[in-house]
């Protein structure tokens, strides 16, 4: 049995503009972030998240669980490993340097190393390996609609209202740039 080792060492904790331990403020913070950057909420629904830290000077995040975990995205039909530690830059619109998240492609799983918002809007979103293979699909795939019916601090309603993928996607993008 191996011990985990995380990346993340204490200067980079020190550094960080957001640090938060518990999974309810970390869920609620680590949505917050994606919609702040104009990214569906919805990108990265882990479990039992213990730590996010967010790095506002280089754009670098990381999320911490207590253990790897999966989520099948049901309206496009995929499923992706997330491993107990997610890296990342963030800036608006885009996920770079992404490590700890695969996607299984047929019978293989392939790392995700970038995510992307098309520009200008088109409802799109694109994800990339580091081998430069891509895939789009909806934005409207990665949105969680909060259980109440009320959107989280800062963060944009996007419940149908009548609203296009491509508004409810400027929606997000416009709030990222008011913040």
């Amino acid at each position: 049995m191996s011990t985990f080792k995380s990346k993340i060492t204490d200067e980079m904790r020190a550094a960080a503009t957001q640090l938060y331990h518990g999974d309810a403020i970390c869920q609620e913070k680590s949505k917050f972030l994606l919609t702040e950057v104009g990214l569906p909420n919805g990108l990265l629904p882990l479990k039992d998240i213990e730590e996010t830290g967010y790095i506002e000077e280089t754009g670098f995040v990381w999320l911490i669980q207590k253990q790897k975990s999966q989520h099948k995205f049901e309206k496009i039909d995929r499923l992706v490993q997330y491993a107990k530690e997610i890296t990342a830059y963030v800036e608006p619109g885009k996920i770079k340097k992404l490590t700890g998240v695969t996607t299984r492609e047929f019978f293989i799983w392939i790392t995700l190393s970038e995510i992307d918002l098309d520009n200008p809007p088109t409802g799109k979103i694109n994800f990339r390996t580091p081998a430069g293979l891509s895939r789009s699909f909806p934005v409207e795939a990665f949105v969680i609609e909060e259980e109440k019916g009320i959107p989280m601090e800062g963060e944009v309603d996007l419940k149908s209202n009548g609203a296009t993928t491509e508004e409810k996607t400027e929606a997000v993008i416009k709030a990222s740039a008011a913040v």
